[in-house]
């Protein structure tokens, strides 16, 4: 099976890494100008990893898969710092045949040596390893499906959710404030959330979930979000209700709203 289909095509970005488009929701899985490796490093792993840095196993939420950058470059970074945990890695993903066709990807030749982790993935949804890197373990399992199904049905907390999803513009059922409300309810307390989305109706929805919100710069990208439930040092917070007061007409993403759910 070849990855270029009716649906799906490769393209590069600008680190050099490639990324795909889609014909579906007519996006990008990542922003071909931050280049999809980095993306996935800078906006979401390296701040999410420094986070727990003090914990010895950790839980992900990867929202959603995709073409796996998010759990990959855990992996690689992982192992590039010598942090070794226990890690399970939980991830919905409703597109059956983008899995089924990632052996034929074309990834970074720093995600050579997890090939067999997209093999499986790609071909049973799970991956297990009881020595991962010498020390440590590792559990990957997809849910393929629908993410708010996964939620509603979810008994797992997390330490760290990646929000991943296509934008709030073309899928905006997974950037709801009920959205939320149930992200609220399998993250830590303690965990963060870590999105490319700056918007303010992103960060409302997060925000009457009682999430404290903080605008990140990460290393050669774009700006992105940070959240918690509990307040992060070293991060510039959003004073939210200066935006509300600045935006009275602002408001969240509501499911009462999207006719299609």
């Amino acid at each position: 099976m070849s990855f270029n289909d009716t649906l799906h095509t490769m393209v590069q970005s600008e680190d050099g890494s490639f990324t795909a488009y889609s014909k579906e929701f007519d996006e990008h899985y990542h922003s071909t100008k931050d280049g999809a490796l980095q993306e996935s490093l800078q906006k979401h792993v390296i701040p999410a990893l420094l986070h727990v840095k003090d914990k010895e196993e950790i839980a992900i939420l990867d929202i959603c898969f995709g073409l796996g950058f998010n759990t990959l470059a855990t992996l690689y970074y992982m192992k590039l710092m010598g942090i070794k945990k226990k890690l399970t890695i939980y991830s919905p993903e409703f597109d059956k045949e983008l899995i089924a066709s990632l052996k034929n990807f074309q990834y970074p030749d720093i995600f050579d040596e997890f090939k067999d982790i997209i093999y499986a993935l790609s071909s049973s949804g799970e991956y297990k390893d009881e020595r991962l890197h010498s020390e440590g373990t590792l559990h990957v399992s997809l849910y393929l499906g629908d993410a708010r199904e996964f939620l509603r049905t979810c008994k797992q907390t997390f330490d760290i959710v990646y929000q991943d999803a296509f934008s709030p513009s073309s899928n905006p059922i997974l950037w709801t404030q009920e959205y939320f409300h149930d992200i609220a309810r399998v993250i830590k307390e303690d965990g963060i959330l870590t999105t490319y989305s700056i918007s303010l109706a992103t960060r409302l929805a997060l925000h009457v979930n009682g999430f404290h919100i903080y605008l990140y710069a990460p290393e050669g990208c774009r700006s992105s979000t940070l959240a918690s439930l509990s307040p992060l040092k070293n991060y510039e917070e959003v004073d939210m209700a200066h935006k509300i007061t600045c935006n009275p007409d602002a408001k969240p993403l509501s499911d009462l709203e999207i006719k299609s759910f």
